[in-house]
């Protein structure tokens, strides 16, 4: 059995997604752009889940969201099938397009960590030795100027969404919200945004000089945009060990042990309500954050 997800409403996360196999699926192309900007305002919409920072690259997601409700797991659920579905439309992509792992959720327990995986998020492009700025990026992504600004407004794309299909409007509008780090940094908006500028330029400046000391060279971003989708991944990347529940940032030991005791206590728990449900028993609570099992089985739930 797979680790129990922790999931309380009103957490901040980092999501990440990988495509099957590391293929190029998601190439810089104003139609994937148009598609995933599309699906993720609508299923943002209809879950509640705000969303902070979004960068697509050629082969994963970043996302940045906040889930108010504790509607996660509905909201990536929504999101990967129509991406998925959209772009076997556009790619002429026979078979699945995500990877059969599962989605990264980890959660921010503090307000540094939000901005700090903002910033990483956004300089993802740079740090991949792809461009030298990650304004640079030709792909879709978020500038920190937007954070709390912009409103991206994208019509309904041609493919795969129908036009006499009430469930898709004709366009969909999606604000990138000011997280509650900002109020909890005490910052008000133009303070937090310059907080992730500083974080992103330090990550670009640490990742050119990498790539200075390995005489190394940035692809560029036309030739970014000009990746084949049926091309994979080619550099090298480590086999992820472990998938982290949470992040602190730059908190002390403190703050780190406190979380980690707080997901080891919730799957204790888990588990032992798992064992006594498989036992027969049906009165015995669940932890709070349990989701799977409270949505497909009506598990009672601890207060």
């Amino acid at each position: 059995m797979t680790q129990p997800r922790l999931l309380e409403p009103g957490a901040v996360y980092l999501v990440t997604r990988r495509t099957l196999r590391r293929y190029h699926l998601f190439a810089p192309d104003p139609r994937i752009e148009r598609i995933f900007r599309y699906v993720l305002a609508i299923a943002a919409q209809r879950t509640g889940v705000r969303v902070h920072a979004a960068v697509l690259m050629s082969t994963h997601e970043h996302l940045v969201v906040s889930d108010p409700a504790g509607r996660l797991p509905v909201f990536l659920h929504y999101l990967h099938r129509h991406v998925a579905l959209a772009t076997k439309v556009v790619r002429r992509w026979e078979g699945a397009v995500w990877d059969h792992e599962p989605t990264s959720v980890v959660e921010l327990r503090t307000p540094s960590a939000v901005a700090e995986k903002i910033a990483y998020a956004i300089a993802n492009p740079v740090a991949a030795r792809l461009v030298p700025r990650a304004k640079d990026w030709p792909g879709l992504t978020t500038r920190p100027r937007e954070i709390g600004t912009a409103t991206w407004r994208t019509p309904r794309p041609s493919e795969y969404f129908a036009a006499d299909d009430d469930k898709w409007p004709p366009h969909a509008e999606l604000r990138l919200e000011m997280p509650r780090a900002a109020r909890e940094l005490r910052m008000d908006a133009d303070e937090f945004r310059t907080l992730v500028a500083h974080e992103l330029a330090s990550l670009e400046s640490a990742a050119r000089a990498n790539v200075r000391a390995q005489q190394g060279t940035f692809l560029g971003a036309d030739r970014c945009a000009r990746i084949s989708p049926f091309r994979r991944a080619r550099s090298w990347e480590p086999v992820r060990a472990t998938n982290p529940s949470f992040a602190v940032g730059r908190a002390g030991d403190d703050v780190r042990r406190e979380s980690a005791a707080r997901v080891r206590a919730f799957r204790t728990a888990y588990r032992h309500a798992f064992e006594a449900w498989h036992r027969g028993r049906r009165d015995v609570p669940f932890p709070a954050g349990t989701w799977l099992m409270r949505e497909q089985h009506a598990a009672p739930i601890a207060a």
